[in-house]
This record gives C-alpha cells, sequence and structure tokens, in this order.
C-alpha cells in the first residue's frame, strides 16, 4: 500500500472527486499523523450526484453517468494507492486516467448543463451544481496529470538497456 499517494497531490486530487474537498484525508495541510482517518461519514461528491439525481426522478442517463464516475474514480484511486499500476505494466496507466477524466468531464459538462437548464425538481437541480464540481475535478485532474507524464521517458521493460 502506498502511504504517501493520498497525501501527494493526485492523490488529494483523486480523494476530492469523491470526497468532497474540505474533507480530504491525510492532506499535506494539516499535520498529523501518516494516515489521518476519514470523517465516519464523508459526503462524497459523486456519490451524493447520484443520489441526487435517484431520489429526484432523473433520466436514467443522469443516475448511469452518476454512478459509473464513481465507480471508475474509486478504481483508478484503489488502482495507484495499492500500486498496481507498477505491477500491470499492459497500459500506460497515467494515460488511461487522462483519457478518463477528458471524457468524464465532456459528459458530465453535458449532463450537468441538461440538469441545471432542465430541473424538474430541486433533487435534479443539485445533482446538476454538483455534476458541476465534479467537472472541475476532472479538469484539474486532467491538467495535473498532463504535467506530470512523460511519453518520450522509458519504462519497464521497455526500457533500452544501457
Amino acid at each position: 500500500v502506498d502511504r504517501a499517494f493520498p497525501r501527494s497531490p493526485r492523490g488529494a486530487l483523486k480523494i476530492a472527486r469523491t470526497v468532497r474537498p474540505g474533507a480530504a484525508p491525510g492532506s499535506a495541510a494539516r499535520p498529523g499523523p501518516a494516515l489521518t482517518p476519514s470523517p465516519p461519514v464523508p459526503q462524497l461528491v459523486a456519490l451524493a450526484t447520484l443520489l441526487c439525481f435517484m431520489a429526484s426522478g432523473a433520466h436514467q442517463a443522469y443516475t448511469a453517468l452518476a454512478g459509473m464516475e464513481t465507480v471508475i474514480t474509486v478504481l483508478f484511486l484503489l488502482l495507484y494507492l495499492l500500486r498496481l499500476d507498477a505491477r500491470m505494466r499492459c497500459l500506460f496507466w497515467p494515460l488511461a486516467d487522462i483519457f478518463n477524466s477528458v471524457i468524464a468531464a465532456l459528459f458530465l459538462l453535458v449532463v450537468a448543463l441538461f440538469a441545471i437548464i432542465i430541473k424538474t425538481n430541486k433533487g435534479t437541480l443539485a445533482g446538476g451544481v454538483l455534476g458541476l464540481i465534479l467537472l472541475v475535478l476532472c479538469l484539474v485532474d486532467a491538467v495535473l496529470l498532463c504535467k506530470k507524464i512523460s511519453l518520450d521517458k522509458a519504462r519497464g521493460r521497455s526500457a533500452p538497456a544501457k
């Protein structure tokens, strides 16, 4: 388990996509033990978006997108937290993460704007606003990953022998 990942900027951002920004466990701004426990009931942004859409009886596409974003973000968080990206070298995981963030941002833009414009009830409106917050977090995640990634750097077994 990579205990430093939750305190890194990328780890904090992955957590922020799932956990509300003020409740990111182990953020670098707070001093304390290596792993600060998360609040007992964290307010999950993606899950809250999903629940808003489900409770409001919004279109199933809204609910499916919010659920898909929650699951994929948690899977990428676990991938990096358990260092599975170093073990499974079949994909260049940071690039896959960038594609996920960009595609999720595009879908969230469409769904959140439709939810806010249509606003059949307050649950749909709240889900749309939370969707816009997720959109911003996806874009920040993609930008941070683009700054970190280096496509010309050799990796793993494909590295030339020196």
